[in-house]
């Protein structure tokens, strides 16, 4: 029967992980909302006061927003609204859009509504791919990606939106001012012309007795030769086409954003598109459904267009994925050794080796019923369990054999020793999973991450509890033999010798320390403050960076750079990153999302094949990168999780808030210089971007009206003359392209360009503006900012190596509440907002962790006291992981908190093995409480010593950092590691002075009673 009960396990475990998605984490990402709307031509002070305003005040009824904030560019808003983690992103889009309904009576006249889109901005694509023709127009390539590729991929479920880097095809009127007022034509009147002469109207059909016709006019103007030919006007009977004004060209719609795709061999502006997935949807799947399209996607494209994938974010994610199962499977190998070392026989060795697999793969039957997935945190949670699934059927292993070795029969040794340890095994498993409990009602980012731990690591803990009570005796009582019907050989008995040796010499030391035992107190004091000082002066991580074979540059330049300069800059910047060796391709994109910014991303060769470390690679290009003249290049290794929806130069945001716009660019300013000035952050920046330079055109209302001109008139015509905003629209089969209306750029270069502008009045004349209003230069924003529907200003930064985010953070908040007036208001961020709320939290959770062992003790032993015996040895472990963090250089993040939290869970099962045969051994013989203690130490050294070294060795090759993004765990195995070497050798000293202090305390309790 329990055999059958075991195959269930193994059967159903089996199915579970075949069925399990791959993905590089837990399902932790925010449901994110990003909502955009344009205006052409707005400056960025009306975009934020006639558009996101009125947005931001219907959106903030929805309800779970966390965060909402907007940047408003030249011509744009984008609000980004950031959900609890429970809420449903289908259900908040339903919210977002009646919003957008509501608002659409407070918004300006706009080319288009507002539009929103389930995506964060600031995740990273999980796929780029480069369009490459060296004889094919960008504007072709942009075609097929527009109509072919980017339709085709939107549909896969998971995808957020395919996002098109490159030029589309529009038809571009250039006008000569010059020739316009000579004919006698204001820009108004031409864009209304304009408008006019290119419509798309339905004709109706004609019905008769026996045929019906469809009437299709064709009043459509396909390119720039039929634009060229439209009459705008007539002057003395004569048409005046746009020809005779300027001329229509085939053109882009963007002339101001330039791409480029860059490798060793390989460099040219080109089309370029990446993939975002949906918050929430798994990459791997989402991936593996791209690949296995673009080959008849491909097909659709014509010769000479090679569509080359860059980038796979996944093949990190499996190869990571593939890495942990090694280790996994190197850690059971591990751990079968030590035992076998130990027992020195092989069935034996057999019992308690299987239980771990046993266990593990039951677990995964667990994991798929809970919708959980192969990721980083689980299968890390596995590799972590090997050590703990192998120690309840060690110990119920060696008291069966020990019972043997006192004269009895396999079958009886079996019955008798399983109900002899069985309340101890139970009292094990039990108390450690309950060091879990407390995890799983942790909120926010911290307890997504963590809860999937717990649950998988919880459940491979009580199914090696079932086994170990159910199977181990089992096996023992079929495959033991008696100790007399043995033979063993000489590296049997040389090993049993040393054991003796190890045995005789921790008898002798044990006695000697429970005679001075104000000493071993003492000692265990001062092990108790060092642990103390080194938690509060230990550096503070969140999560540690991951090497996942990229990396980003932002890049920012002066306010009032032109474009053509910013290209010119950033092309000096490509050459430099693809000279590194470590580089093999990029994509580099100029002035996006303004004419003084841009952004490159770089694909680096595999970890395994480089011999530097992906943030060493950015160390080292950090300089020459920074030499070129008037650009400043921001790198940055983006972190394992998105924290946020803001788009930032660097990994950590601070934000200022504040109702006054001068007040906070004013002391916003003078803040990040002195952020500037912290010894360890880099790459500090602001969008606090004020000295945009600014023509304000003041109206003399009086004259405009006299001479027949309305504001809207007066604006209207600017807008179209300088703003480049589409006048008209062109319907293909298969998407629109813009016609757009401008000025000839000689004549746009210059402020005084707004002198050659003429408007007609209502009453037909001919206006020029420079009567009617006058211009005045001055510097404005480029953007602005809010957050929680209040003006806002972030610093972004970055940390230099061996500078942590707990001080960083410190110091940042001591500076501005030293410099910053009451009326700004701070806050951190993303990453570093998540930071301060994790450590607030996690050090609670320890708290609580520690208080639900003592209950659950204190409940199973009923006693209030012994509790406090069995956890005596936690001060020592914690003080043992802090040490080793602070040797090896480490900082104590998130990784490292839970290695901690799981030290307490297997010191503590050292503890009970001693404490509970003590306690035994105290009413049955009528010993007292230090032979009592002294006995218990001594038949329970082997397996103490065994279910140590199988954790040690269970956590070592996490301790190692093997594998891909191995060095983000390392903390955490490093942390057990050190826990465990320090906390076992004196373990085994404390644990026994405090239970005599303490029985004796509780027989003094008694005798007062």
């Amino acid at each position: 029967m329990t055999s059958l009960v075991m195959i269930s396990l193994l059967f159903f475990g089996i199915i579970g992980y075949r069925s399990l998605p791959v993905n590089d984490l837990p399902q932790m990402d925010f449901p994110t909302i990003q909502v955009t709307a344009a205006l052409p031509g707005a400056s960025p002070e009306t975009m934020a006061a006639i558009v996101a305003t009125p947005l931001e005040k219907k959106f903030a009824t929805i309800q779970g927003i966390e965060s909402m904030s907007s940047t408003s560019s030249q011509g744009s808003t984008s609000i980004v609204m950031q959900f609890a983690l429970d809420r449903n992103i289908d259900a908040a889009a339903q919210d977002v859009n009646a919003m957008i309904t509501a608002a659409s009576g407070l918004l300006p006249p706009m080319p288009a509504p507002p539009a929103y889109e389930k995506v964060n901005p600031a995740q990273q694509p999980i796929m780029f791919f480069a369009m490459l023709g060296e004889s094919v127009k960008e504007t072709t390539m942009y075609e097929y990606v527009d109509t072919v590729i980017s339709p085709s991929l939107s549909t896969i479920k998971g995808v957020s939106e395919v996002v098109k880097y490159g030029k589309k095809y529009a038809v571009r009127i250039q006008i000569n001012p010059h020739s316009l007022s000579n004919k006698g034509i204001g820009v108004n009147e031409l864009a209304g012309a304009i408008s006019s002469g290119n419509v798309n109207i339905p004709g109706g059909s004609i019905d008769g007795p026996h045929q019906s016709y469809t009437i299709d006019p064709q009043g459509q103007l396909k390119n720039g030769e039929g634009y060229n030919r439209l009459v705008v006007a007539y002057q003395n009977g004569y048409p005046v086409r746009i020809r005779d004004v300027g001329r229509a060209i085939d053109s882009v719609d963007s002339k101001k954003v330039t791409v480029w795709y860059v490798d060793d061999v390989y460099a040219a502006q080109t089309v370029v598109f990446a993939v975002r997935k949906q918050p929430g949807a798994n990459a791997v799947a989402v991936a593996d459904q791209i690949k296995a399209l673009m080959p008849s996607l491909a097909e659709q494209i014509p010769k000479g267009i090679e569509v080359r994938m860059m980038f796979d974010q996944t093949d990190f994610i499996k190869e990571s994925i593939n890495d942990v199962q090694f280790t996994l499977l190197l850690t059971i190998c591990l751990v079968i050794i030590v035992i076998f070392l130990f027992l020195r026989a092989l069935k034996p060795t057999i019992i308690p080796s299987v239980a771990v697999p046993l266990s593990l793969v039951s677990t995964f039957a667990v994991m798929y019923l809970c919708g959980y997935s192969l990721n980083n945190i689980s299968m890390m949670a596995l590799v972590l369990s090997v050590g703990f699934v192998v120690d309840d059927a060690i110990v119920m292993m060696e008291n069966i054999v020990r019972r043997m070795e006192m004269g009895e029969d396999a079958m009886t040794a079996s019955l008798v020793g399983a109900k002899e340890i069985g309340f101890t095994i139970l009292s094990m498993t039990v108390s450690l999973v309950v060091v879990f409990i407390p995890v799983l009602f942790l909120g926010g980012i911290v307890g997504r991450i963590l809860h999937e731990f717990a649950v998988s690591i919880g459940s491979a803990i009580l199914i090696s509890g079932f086994i170990s009570l159910t199977l181990t005796p089992m096996m023992c009582s079929r495959l033991l033999k008696h100790k007399a019907d043995e033979r063993h050989g000489r590296a049997y008995l040389a090993s049993e010798r040393v054991f003796d040796a190890m045995l005789s010499f921790y008898d002798r030391t044990l006695a000697a320390v429970l005679r001075h035992r104000p000493a071993a107190m003492i000692f265990t004091a001062f092990v108790m403050a060092a642990s103390v000082y080194l938690f509060a002066t230990a550096p503070k991580g969140f999560i540690p960076s991951e090497d996942r074979n990229f990396f980003l540059c932002f890049t920012m330049a002066a306010d009032n750079i032109s474009y053509q300069d910013m290209a010119a800059h950033q092309e000096a910047l490509n050459k430099i990153i693809i000279d590194d060796p470590d580089v093999v391709s990029l994509v580099s994109v100029a002035a996006v999302p303004h004419n003084n910014s841009g952004f490159i991303f770089a694909h680096a060769t595999e970890n395994r094949k480089r011999k530097r470390h992906i943030d060493q690679v950015i160390g080292e290009l950090r300089g020459p990168m920074n030499s070129i003249p008037g650009l400043l290049v921001f790198p940055m290794n983006p972190p394992p999780i998105e924290v946020g929806g803001k788009q930032s130069n660097a990994l950590y945001q601070f934000v200022l808030r504040g109702d006054d716009l001068q007040s906070l660019y004013t002391h916003g300013k003078d803040f990040e210089q002195r952020v500037r000035q912290i010894p360890g952050l880099t790459d500090v920046s602001s969008d606090l971007n004020f000295r945009s330079l600014k023509l304000e055109i003041v109206v003399d209302r009086d004259r405009a009206s006299a001479l027949g001109l309305t504001a809207q008139q007066i604006e209207s015509a600017i807008s179209y003359a300088f703003s480049g905003g589409r006048v008209s629209t062109i319907y293909g089969a298969v998407s629109q392209y813009d016609v757009i209306l401008e000025i000839e750029e000689q004549y746009s270069a210059h402020p005084d360009s707004l002198d050659l502008l003429f408007i007609k009045s209502g009453a037909g004349k001919l206006i020029p503006l420079s009567t009617i209003a006058s211009v005045k230069r001055t510097l404005g924003p480029l953007t602005v900012n809010h957050l929680g529907q209040r003006p806002a200003a972030t610093i972004s930064f970055n940390l230099k190596p061996g500078f942590a985010i707990g001080d960083a953070a410190q110091q940042i908040r001591d500076l501005a509440s030293k410099v910053l007036p009451s009326s700004i208001s701070t806050s951190f961020e993303g990453a570093a907002q998540a930071f301060e709320s994790s450590f607030d939290s996690l050090g609670f959770l320890l708290f609580v962790t520690v208080l639900v062992i003592y209950m659950v003790l204190g409940i199973l032993y009923e006693s209030y006291i012994h509790p406090v015996t069995i956890l005596s040895a936690l001060p020592l472990a914690g003080f043992g992981a802090l040490l080793a963090l602070k040797i090896f250089g480490m900082e104590l993040d998130l990784y490292a908190f839970v290695g901690i939290i799981m030290l307490v869970g297997l010191v503590k099962k050292n503890g009970i093995m001693m404490i509970d045969f003590a306690l035994e051994t105290e009413k049955a013989g009528g010993k007292t409480a230090e032979a009592s203690i002294h006995q218990a130490c001594m038949v329970r050294f082997r397996p103490i010593m065994m279910t140590t070294m199988a954790a040690l060795f269970g956590t070592m090759p996490i301790a190692l950092g093997l594998g891909a993004g191995g060095e983000s765990r390392q903390p955490l195995g490093v942390a057990v590691v050190g826990g465990l070497l320090f906390s076992q050798m004196l373990t085994l000293y404390v644990t026994p002075v405090f239970y005599v202090y303490l029985d004796n305390f509780s027989h003094w309790l008694k005798r007062r009673r």
